[in-house]
Formats: structure tokens, C-alpha cells, sequence
């Protein structure tokens, strides 16, 4: 039996989220889960994460994973929040720590904030293997967009983080702390060696064109026709297009709370002595 795979788009921010269910165990994952996020009053919401973990119980999920596929840059991870309501453990690839150490000296964290992955439950090695009930998951590291970005192979799927987008929309960018372009291109070609029928599911869409947002492609697609990365492109003409794009871009909206929420395994920061929780906004770095 296939695993069930039921998406969640997350309207304010493009982001998808999935929820993965073995259907002989009732064993589950959530991968990249959201918490709404209002960055002009500077509040926190459980809508979304909400709706995934109603959908969990009505499926009747033991969840066993909260999946990470990196630190996003572009929304705050709602893991915390799901794996108080289900259980689970919150789990990233071990280059969190690369990612940790970077913005700990951006947002100026001190010694009191550990750069060794400890706030999260698990930290993935490459290719290392483990199970949801019956299905069996591989994580397969794809940096590039950023250093800790890994592809979750579950069941014969790709959930690929912000590494691909549809192929209309290309990939990601690789100017954050510790991107690169041609390491991006590695990455690519790694994703290309899975046969062409293997899904393909996406962390984003932004839906060029205003066509209906998608989330799900095949390798074969991308491998044709993503215009940014598809097979016949060289290495060279990537990273020059990759670069020279990446520097017209603006930096995401929600970069500053997301980041350093994020690299805590979505954990807030701690409350100061008045009891209020703050986030850092380091000026004229970015």
C-alpha cells in the first residue's frame, strides 16, 4: 500500500506543508508545517498548524516525524505547536549546525545560544534511513538554497524543500548565508538520477502566469523542462543566471522572525524579565 499524502498550502506565505500517512500502521509525519505569522503587529497564530493536526486526528495518525527540510528563510515553523497537539519528533539534516553558527553571530546570540542542533529532536545524516510504520524514508542532502537543505525520500516520493520549484518557476536562490549556486547544480542533478515517474513534491509555488498552484511534478518534468536547471543546461550558464538573478532580489518578508525562530527548531525565544518574548532586527546587515 502506497503512503496517503495530503497537502496544506499556506495562502499568506505559498508554502506547502504535507502530511504523510501509512495506511497499514496508521503511522505518520508532518513535513514543514507553518505558523501564521503577522509580522506588522508582531503576533503569532495556530490556524494553520491547526488544521493539519485536525486533519491528523481525523485520519487517525500516530504520528511518529515533524519533518524540517531546512531552516526556511520565508515563513515560522509551526513543529513546536504539532508536536505538543500529536507527538512526534522534529528532525533536520545535521547542517542546521553550519546554518546555526552563521545567524547566531547575525542576530549577535551569544554563547548562550548552542550551534550543535540540540533544540532539535534528531538530527538526519546523509542517507541515513528511517520509517514511518511500514514506509521506509531516506534523507538525501541537497544544499545549494542553503547549507542544511535536504530532500525527504518517503515511500518512493521527493519532498524537496525549497531546492526545486514547479518547472515553470525554476529554483531557489542561493544568495542566504552559506547558498551557492553550483552546489545547487549538484544538487539538481543528484534529484535527476531518480527514475522520471517519481514525485516530485514541492515546499513552494508561486503559481506564474496566475495559473492554480501546484505542488506535486515528476522528476522526468523537471528534468525536461525546469527553466532554470533542466538537463541540457550547463553548470557554468546556471550559476552565472542563478547569480545574476539572486542579485536583483529583495529579501523575503518574513526573513528576520522566520530565521532566528526557525534555527531554535521553531521554538520562540525565551521571555525577558518583564515576561515578553522578543526578536532581534539587526540593522543594515541584510
Amino acid at each position: 500500500m502506497q503512503a496517503e499524502i495530503t497537502p496544506f498550502r499556506h495562502e499568506d506565505t505559498g508554502t506547502f506543508s504535507y502530511l504523510v500517512r501509512d495506511p497499514a500502521t496508521g503511522s505518520g509525519a508532518v513535513i514543514d508545517p507553518v505558523l501564521d505569522y503577522d509580522p506588522a503587529a508582531a503576533r503569532t497564530g495556530t490556524a494553520s498548524a491547526e488544521a493539519i493536526v485536525a486533519a491528523a486526528r481525523e485520519q487517525g495518525i500516530s504520528l511518529e516525524w515533524i519533518l524540517e527540510t531546512h531552516a526556511h528563510a520565508d515563513h515560522v515553523s509551526g513543529a513546536p505547536y504539532v508536536r505538543d497537539a500529536l507527538g512526534g519528533r522534529i528532525g533536520i539534516g545535521t547542517g542546521i549546525r553550519t546554518v546555526q553558527t552563521r545567524f547566531r553571530e547575525i542576530f549577535n546570540l551569544g554563547s548562550g545560544f548552542p550551534a550543535d542542533g540540540s533544540q532539535f529532536d534528531h538530527l538526519f545524516e546523509d542517507q541515513e534511513t528511517f520509517r514511518i510504520g511500514d514506509l521506509e524514508g531516506r534523507v538525501i542532502p541537497t544544499p545549494g538554497h542553503t547549507s542544511d537543505s535536504v530532500t525527504y525520500w518517503i515511500d518512493g516520493a521527493l519532498f524537496v524543500g525549497d531546492s526545486l520549484f514547479m518547472p515553470d518557476s525554476g529554483t531557489a536562490r542561493c544568495d542566504f548565508p552559506g547558498g551557492d549556486a553550483r552546489v545547487l547544480y549538484a544538487s539538481s542533478r543528484r534529484l535527476f538520477r531518480f527514475p522520471d515517474d517519481t514525485p516530485m513534491y514541492m515546499c513552494h509555488d508561486y503559481a506564474p502566469g496566475g495559473r492554480e498552484p501546484r505542488c506535486r511534478t515528476t522528476v522526468g518534468e523537471q528534468r525536461r523542462h525546469n527553466i532554470h536547471v533542466r538537463e541540457e543546461v550547463p553548470e557554468e550558464e546556471f550559476v552565472r543566471m542563478r547569480t545574476e538573478r539572486d542579485a536583483t532580489l529583495g529579501m523575503p518578508r518574513l526573513i528576520l522572525p522566520s530565521v532566528q525562530i526557525n534555527i531554535r527548531a521553531g521554538a520562540l525565544p525565551p521571555p525577558e524579565s518583564n515576561g515578553t518574548r522578543y526578536l532581534r532586527i539587526p540593522l543594515n546587515v541584510f
